[in-house]
């Protein structure tokens, strides 16, 4: 019997869903915050969905041990295996900074205001304080491990520049590296990257939201597990 099966369908039937949901979340719904909340819901399940279940992602609050907190975040991709804890608070979700991997705006369209909004959101998640402690052994304790790059980015339908994906986005997209963005979809038109060193990648057309997801998951699997929390400086704030 021939197999009828085809990869190629399903990736490309995977980004075929979310262009159309996010199309019509943006035609069909009347009032901003109703596309905003729905087009963050439709990322949100790719990614729940999809990501390796040692991951999870949600909108949340990002903390720290000192007690300073992110700015709200739409999307924050976070270790649940081994992160001690995770608080949830009159409806809000609030993550440790030690468990997060990658945080993201979803937004209806990109220009340049909202790659500047995303900048200052991912901003205001790596610059919290990170514990890293000693990981204990069989043998002994190994070093601290480092504290892995937190990836930050911007999630749209489509592009209010024309053309979508030129030069207004990679002049948008230059900034100093606390406020870099290194992934982004655009899912009528593309996706983009960034490497180590600063330099961007523009990828235009082909199946972008799956081509996004592939990437994130590449991402991930090379900045690989979370540091160890101390949950003890933390536990500090109970006398206070």
């Amino acid at each position: 019997m021939m197999n009828d099966w085809s990869l190629a369908r399903i990736l490309a039937d995977l980004h075929q869903d979310i262009e159309r949901r996010l199309a019509s979340a943006r035609q069909t719904l009347g009032h901003s915050v109703a596309k905003g909340n729905a087009s963050e819901r439709v990322w949100l399940e790719l990614l729940q969905t999809y990501l390796p279940q040692r991951y999870q992602a949600q909108g949340a609050f990002v903390v720290d041990s000192k007690g300073d907190f992110s700015e709200q975040i739409d999307v924050v991709v976070f270790d649940r295996q081994y992160s001690p804890f995770i608080f949830k608070f009159e409806g809000e979700l609030v993550i440790p900074a030690e468990s997060v991997y990658a945080v993201f705006e979803a937004k209806q369209a990109i220009n340049a205001p909202q790659v500047e909004y995303a900048q200052k959101k991912v901003a205001s998640v790596r610059k919290l304080h990170r514990t890293s402690l000693p990981i204990p052994h069989a043998g002994g304790v190994y070093p601290p491990k480092p504290l892995p790059h937190i990836i930050g980015g911007l999630l749209t339908f489509e592009s209010d520049w024309s053309p979508a994906l030129g030069e207004s986005l990679t002049g948008a997209l230059a900034s100093a590296p606390e406020r870099r963005l290194d992934l982004g979809c655009v899912a009528a038109h593309g996706t983009f990257g960034c490497d180590l060193d600063g330099c961007y990648a523009i990828v235009p057309g082909g199946k972008p939201a799956t081509a996004f997801l592939l990437e994130l998951i590449a991402r991930l699997q090379a900045s690989a597990t979370v540091p160890m929390i101390d949950v003890r400086a933390y536990a500090k704030w109970l006398a206070t």
